[in-house]
């Protein structure tokens, strides 16, 4: 890999960074935001009954982000779902460095386009301190993810984590990157 850099962070170095720096008048260039990483998980409730629902979910989400997910284990006892505490009902994989840019570049330009009557992603899905959370509802439209062998279709969250102290400040930064904000 050596001095390999994905396409997304060259854009933000040359691109990004740059007008980010003069449309907010930073100080600094540390106070531009940057992307910090990315989290995508998986919850499979279903895994109680059938096991197997969650190595596939574990081997979906290591296919679309080429990283090794790991299982996520219930943190609470919930009487009505029948969950205790420590069981494993999820899979998630934290994306950061060169992973992180390239998989938000497949999701911007590869993923979202595939998405059935796609008018683009919500814009209310700020957290207040400069995080996205988006909610994908079937796993399929990566390209990675061959529809043959999948075990169920599945849907999976992914949080985009940044150093963006504001929501417009974020909404922004991932405009500029090619995120598809609804009009």
């Amino acid at each position: 890999m050596g001095n390999y850099e994905p396409r997304l962070k060259k854009l933000y170095r040359e691109q990004v960074a740059p007008e980010m720096f003069k449309e907010f008048g930073y100080t600094s260039v540390m106070q531009t935001p940057r992307l910090k990483k990315i989290v995508v998980s998986m919850g499979v409730g279903e895994a109680l009954q059938n096991k197997k629902l969650l190595d596939a979910a574990i081997e979906d989400l290591t296919t679309i982000t080429g990283q090794k997910a790991v299982k996520t284990k219930a943190k609470k006892s919930i009487a009505n779902f029948k969950i205790r505490t420590g069981q494993e009902i999820g899979a998630k994989v934290t994306l950061r460095g060169a992973m992180m840019y390239e998989f938000l570049d497949r999701l911007v330009n590869a993923a979202l386009p595939r998405v059935k009557d796609f008018r683009g992603v919500s814009q209310n899905a700020f957290d207040g301190r400069g995080n996205y959370a988006m909610g994908i509802t079937e796993q399929i439209i990566f390209p990675e993810i061959d529809f043959d062998k999948i075990e169920r279709v599945a849907g999976l969250n992914i949080v985009i984590v940044t150093s963006a102290r504001t929501d417009a400040e974020a909404k922004a930064f991932l405009a500029k990157f090619g995120m598809p904000f609804r009009k």
